[in-house]
């Protein structure tokens, strides 16, 4: 098993001796019915243009059967299928109530033979090698209880010569951007989730996982030392968030 990281221990309950995969499951069940509305209301719609960027990099590929990683309500999966009409895009989750909203999206969309929503651990993915053309996660390899264990996966189901594309959030490196980040992570954001009757948890998790994460650098040479070639990051937002792309080697 690949080694636990410092960012591996955050976890959403603190006073919870479940494990941490036990324990974001729960924490996203429990804000499944306004985590949509959340993410739009508290980035102001930018992390719309965050995805269709990220998802623009497997154009040339022309990806014809994609795995959304920690597929949440869908919103990636339904914003991949609109950009690049592949096949199908099959998407998984561990949260059952955050995939029952998905499947309700889906199904208003009349997308329901192209977007399959299934339970599923990104740690130990129920399918074959080989079998993905592309593999894309949208804010989710964070909660991942063992992060190198989850890109492992995602290599092995990757065809080789497929993509990997990560959107994830990333701490500012300039200092008055930084610190701005910060007040409004560690402060604004849980009481606003306050506010909305959310779980406060859930969003000073989000910033405690966060500032956990190894970013930029630091995580290309984690996908480097797993296995993946052609590894690179993009920073967007004055840093607030990074794409990261990798290829398993042909």
């Amino acid at each position: 098993m690949s080694n636990p990281l410092p960012h591996d221990h955050i976890t959403p309950f603190k006073d919870s001796q479940k494990p941490k995969k036990e324990q974001v499951a729960e924490m996203f069940d429990r804000i499944a019915d306004r985590y949509d509305f959340m993410n739009r209301f508290l980035s102001a719609r930018t992390d719309i243009g965050w995805r269709k960027k990220a998802i623009r990099i497997l154009k040339k590929d022309k990806p014809q059967l994609i795995l959304d990683i920690a597929t949440g309500t869908g919103d990636m999966a339904l914003m991949a299928y609109k950009m690049l009409n592949p096949a199908k895009i099959v998407g998984i989750d561990i949260s059952a109530q955050m995939l029952e909203v998905g499947r309700k999206k889906i199904e208003k969309e009349g997308l329901g033979d192209k977007i399959e929503l299934q339970g599923g651990d990104s740690e130990t993915i129920n399918f074959a090698e080989n079998t993905f053309d592309a593999v894309m996660a949208a804010f989710g390899v964070r909660n991942f209880e063992n992060l190198e264990k989850g890109l492992t996966e995602m290599l092995r189901v990757l065809k080789p010569g497929g993509q990997l594309v990560i959107l994830e959030f990333s701490t500012p490196k300039r200092k008055a951007v930084r610190g701005l980040y910060n007040l409004y992570m560690g402060i604004v954001a849980p009481q606003v989730a306050r506010w909305f009757r959310q779980n406060k948890e859930a969003y000073q998790y989000l910033n405690e996982s966060s500032n956990a994460f190894p970013d930029r650098q630091l995580l290309v040479d984690i996908l480097n030392k797993i296995g993946y070639s052609d590894t690179r990051f993009k920073s967007l937002s004055l840093g607030i968030c990074c794409i990261y792309t990798g290829r398993k080697p042909v």
